[in-house]
């Protein structure tokens, strides 16, 4: 779901914060899950190659007992698989949801219904996060929050 309206303009991008978390790419995995569960398709961009086949591999087994239909960007089945990988946002074949897995905020991001960041523990990716986060809130996009530590099981 897009955010509000800006002075009767286009809806915005709602954006969602993960922070805390144990493991950015199991996260991802669970909230494509989730966000799978609603109808809803999913784009993870992972512009670093190792990122993009680590999750990848790691959809074959999230959830433990099912698998989350996705495939890498490019695949003929693209248009009609729930989870896209890819390196790139800009040839998204929809606008619903961002999952960024990227130090930088993602191209063409606005053109999405939603952008969630995840953000994990180490002093590197938090300092990264902080930069998106004042890039987004400079140029008023509302961002809301979500402690993963005080979720239980979230992590």
């Amino acid at each position: 779901m897009r955010g509000p309206r800006v002075a009767g303009g286009p809806p915005v991008t709602r954006i969602d914060f993960y922070v805390d978390a144990d493991d950015r790419l199991r996260v991802a995995c669970r909230l494509a899950a989730k966000a799978v569960s609603q109808n809803l398709r999913v784009l993870v961009y992972a512009p670093d190659g190792d990122t993009a086949t680590a999750v990848d591999r790691l959809m074959w087994t999230t959830p433990a007992i099912g698998f989350l239909p996705h495939v890498v960007a490019g695949h003929r089945l693209t248009a009609e698989t729930p989870v896209v990988i890819a390196r790139g946002a800009e040839d998204a074949p929809h606008d619903e949801v961002l999952v960024n897995l990227a130090a930088e905020w993602p191209p063409a991001f606005a053109r999405f219904q939603r952008l969630v960041e995840i953000v994990s523990r180490d002093e590197d990716d938090k300092r990264a996060a902080r930069g998106r986060y004042r890039f987004y809130r400079d140029r008023g996009y509302e961002i809301h929050t979500h402690n993963l530590a005080t979720t239980a099981g979230a992590n």
